[in-house]
């Protein structure tokens, strides 16, 4: 193949250095005039990215100028990130993400990743071919049917499936060049969409049933030839669509959602690290979810199995977890439940008042995953304060406006009793003297290093167990110290860190259940540190 030259050279975003080229690569490359005389180095050049950023006051505004670096310079974008990931992660991905996916069809920009509408259905391995990597190890795929907390944004959800493989190799130094986002467009059922002529989707209903199962199925198969080594991360479908996709294809292909599985995870790991730091027994907390969806069920699952490790029945652990939704708490008495809710229904008086359903559910935690802001109002707080010395509050819901209480609002009301955890940033908050910084849930700790885990031992299937190791690994990272300060989860300045050593206990758990593609080296992790991706320019 022809070494590219000149403006094509620039214009390569893996091989583009910008200014840092040498006079020698100048010369050789075609590239001399097209650049200044001064040659600058990669430190110069983060120096230059920042002050701009510094000029731009809002964040949506920030994230389009990032992206189009990082279209235009991969090694400049994730040295920024892998330098300085508490800043820019807000910034890539959640919060503004969500914004930016709202506006994707007004944005005028070049595009990262693939969209595969249904009308394609029968030459989907055609279009996978047009990518121009033939080695393909990952992919994150949405149909849009449930953006963060936004609902439906069609096609626009493709910030997502961007977003999450920045953070695969930002986070956890997984190669670029062996993701590819992908949007899967079965049409919407947002109105505003469909009457916008720059929407860019398919201007109809959603599809539904036999012919959408069918169209992700020959997906998943098209996928798979193509790109035999591949893993397959759903991210943002409906719930009913998220739970059965996952379980049609688990124990086929390499694959998890990471909506149901990393979420719990990251949920799991923080009530792990509470009980570690507290001195107590995982197996005296007690969940009552708000929400009773897709994200729940992923996280109540492997609370079970997390039980089960440590020595309760299955009937036991389930008597530990609680849920309501939409319609209150779920009792046996019920006659609207879906299948999979049925199992999480406990015998009891129906009540249809959350903050009443915490005076008799007598949770240790309670986890929001509704996407309603201010669910956790001041009576659920104050209540959870009665029945608690040390409420656990976790409002998981995604983005910051949809958020079940703020940060403020749970320390406040609990009087700085809460131990605290979000889906979206909250900043330090001072009370009555005392500052407390709060925790993320942040899937990021779960997600980039599963993928290196993944992707160093070639895995041929993705496995709860693996999640729950994940969870753990995370768990043991925290501090005594940290937990004073009000975290719960490791600090995202440290995420490089983090990730390294929850992937080398995942492969580990890979080796050991036999489902690794390679012979297990002598030492894993010098192995995955060689694998991992660093932002250095080379020589050409």
């Amino acid at each position: 193949m022809k070494q590219n030259t000149g403006y094509s050279l620039l214009r390569d975003a893996r091989l583009n250095k910008g200014t840092a080229f040498s006079l020698e690569e100048r010369k050789k490359y075609g590239l001399e005039g097209l650049l200044p005389a001064q040659v600058e180095t990669l430190e110069t050049q983060m120096l230059r990215v920042n002050e701009q950023l510094n000029l731009i006051d809002l964040p949506i505004h920030k994230y389009s100028y990032l992206t189009n670096l990082l279209e235009t310079n991969e090694t400049l974008f994730f040295n920024l990130i892998m330098n300085e990931p508490a800043k820019f992660l807000p910034l890539v991905y959640t919060p503004t993400v969500g914004e930016a996916c709202e506006k994707f069809g007004h944005i005028s920009r070049r595009l990262r990743g693939l969209f595969i509408s249904i009308d394609q259905k029968d030459h989907i391995k055609e279009i996978l071919r047009n990518w121009p990597e033939d080695n393909v190890r990952f992919t994150v795929v949405t149909d849009g049917g449930r953006i963060l907390g936004l609902g439906d944004l069609g096609i626009c959800g493709l910030g997502i499936p961007i977003g999450k493989l920045a953070l695969y190799t930002g986070c956890a130094g997984v190669p670029p060049e062996y993701t590819l986002p992908i949007v899967l467009d079965t049409g919407t059922n947002n109105e505003s969409y469909l009457n916008d002529p720059l929407y860019p989707g398919l201007k109809h209903k959603r599809v539904t049933g036999k012919e959408y199962d069918d169209f992700i199925e020959a997906f998943v198969l098209a996928i798979n030839e193509v790109f035999p080594k591949i893993c397959i991360q759903w991210e943002d479908f409906k719930g009913v669509d998220a739970i059965r996709i996952l379980n049609t294809f688990r124990d086929k292909v390499c694959t998890y959602n990471d909506d149901i599985q990393g979420t719990a995870a990251i949920a799991t790991a923080g009530f792990i690290s509470i009980s570690r730091l507290m001195g107590k027994p995982f197996t005296e907390q007690k969940f009552l979810f708000l929400g009773a969806g897709a994200a729940a069920f992923g996280i109540a699952d492997l609370l079970v199995q997390k039980f089960m490790k440590d020595g309760l029945t299955r009937q036991e652990a389930l008597e530990h977890i609680w849920m309501f939704d939409v319609n209150g708490l779920l009792v046996q008495s019920r006659a609207d439940l879906a299948d999979y809710q049925k199992q999480f229904a406990h015998k009891g008086v129906f009540t249809n008042d959350f903050a009443e359903a915490v005076l008799r559910v007598k949770p240790t935690a309670i986890i929001g995953v509704s996407t309603v802001g201010g669910a956790f109002n001041q009576q659920v707080i104050e209540n959870m304060c009665r029945v608690n010395e040390r409420p656990i509050i976790f409002p998981y819901s995604n983005p910051t406006l949809h958020s079940e209480c703020t940060a403020e609002q749970a320390y406040t009301w609990s009087k700085g009793k809460a131990v605290f955890a979000s889906g979206s940033p909250f900043a330090p908050i001072t009370y009555e003297g005392k500052t407390f910084t709060p925790g993320q849930g942040n899937n990021v700790f779960i997600f980039p290093a599963m993928g290196l885990a993944i992707f160093v031992t070639e895995a041929t299937r993705v496995t709860d167990n693996m999640f729950i190791i994940a969870a753990e690994a995370v768990a043991e990272q925290v501090t005594m110290e940290d937990f004073e300060m009000g975290l719960i989860y490791p600090q995202v300045k440290d995420i490089l860190k983090v990730s390294l050593n929850v992937a080398v206990r995942v492969a580990e758990e890979i080796f050991a259940s036999g489902l690794a593609g390679i012979e297990k080296p002598e030492d894993i992790r010098a192995f995955i540190k060689s694998k991992m991706f660093v932002p250095m320019y080379k020589s050409m």
